[in-house]
C-alpha cells in the first residue's frame, strides 16, 4: 500500500506523523519503505538519529524524490508500506506521490489558512486523478484546551469537504510529539502511557485498519 502524508501548507506537523506511522508499522512487523520529497529533509533527519542511536525496530534512511521518480504502483508489493512525505515544496515530487497514492492521509492544523490550503490540494488532487485515492484528513497540533472555537470550527468545515473522510478525533499539540522526534522516537516508544500516545495509536489504526497489532513499548 502507498500512503502519501502531505499538504500544500507547511507546518501542519506531516514528517511527524509521517515518521510515528514508518515506526508503528515497522513494530508491527510490517516492511516499510519510506520517502522523504521534502527539500527541509526533517523525515530524513529524523531517521538518521533513530539509526546513529540504534533503536529497534530499525528502519532504512529516506529514499527522495528521484527514487520515486522511477516508481510505479506495481513496484509496491501487496505486503509492503510505502510511506511518502510530500509537500508543496517539490511540486513534481509531489505530483507524482498523488498518483502514486492508494490513500492520501492529510494533517490539518486548526486554522482558516490550513482549510484554504486544503481545498486547494483538493483540488490538485481531484485534477490530477479521475478516480482519487482515499482521502483522509486528521485534525493535527489541536489546541489542548476542550474549548477553543477554532478547532472545532476547523473540524466542521473539514466535514463540508465531501470528498474528504475526517477522522473523529484530534492529535493535540503535546510536548511529548517534539520531544520524542528530536530523540529519534515514536511518541509511544518515549512516553507510551502518555495521552499522546493513545490519540496517535489510535489514529494508526483508523488509517490502518486492525487487523494490525498494537506495537510493543520500547524496553
Amino acid at each position: 500500500m502507498i500512503t502519501v502524508i502531505g499538504n500544500m501548507k507547511g507546518g501542519t506537523g506531516k514528517s511527524t506523523v509521517s515518521f510515528n506511522l514508518a515506526v508503528w508499522l515497522a513494530q508491527n512487523h510490517q516492511s516499510v519503505r519510506v520517502f522523504d520529497c521534502d527539500p527541509q529533509k526533517t523525515m530524513s533527519d529524523v531517521l538518521q538519529v533513530r539509526i546513529e542511536e540504534g533503536y529497534a525496530p530499525a528502519l532504512a534512511t529516506a529514499e527522495d524524490a528521484d527514487d520515486l521518480s522511477h516508481l510505479s504502483r506495481k513496484d509496491s508489493p501487496t505486503d509492503q508500506h510505502l510511506l511518502i512525505d510530500a509537500s508543496m515544496s517539490d511540486q513534481k515530487a509531489l505530483s507524482q506521490a498523488i498518483l502514486l497514492a492508494d490513500q492520501i492521509l492529510i494533517p490539518v492544523a486548526p486554522s482558516q489558512a490550513d482549510i484554504w490550503s486544503t481545498q486547494r490540494f483538493l483540488n490538485l488532487i481531484l485534477n490530477l486523478r479521475s478516480n482519487p485515492p482515499r482521502l483522509v484528513a486528521v485534525l493535527n497540533r489541536a489546541d489542548t484546551h476542550p474549548f477553543v472555537a477554532e478547532t472545532k470550527e476547523t473540524e466542521d468545515a473539514l466535514d463540508r469537504l465531501n470528498a474528504i473522510e475526517r477522522i473523529p478525533f484530534r492529535l493535540h499539540n503535546r510536548t511529548a510529539y517534539r520531544r520524542s522526534f528530536s530523540e529519534g522516537l515514536a511518541v509511544f516508544e518515549l512516553e507510551p502511557d502518555d495521552k499522546a500516545s493513545r490519540e496517535f495509536l489510535h489514529m494508526a489504526k483508523t488509517l490502518f485498519g486492525e487487523s494490525l497489532n498494537q506495537p510493543t513499548p520500547r524496553g
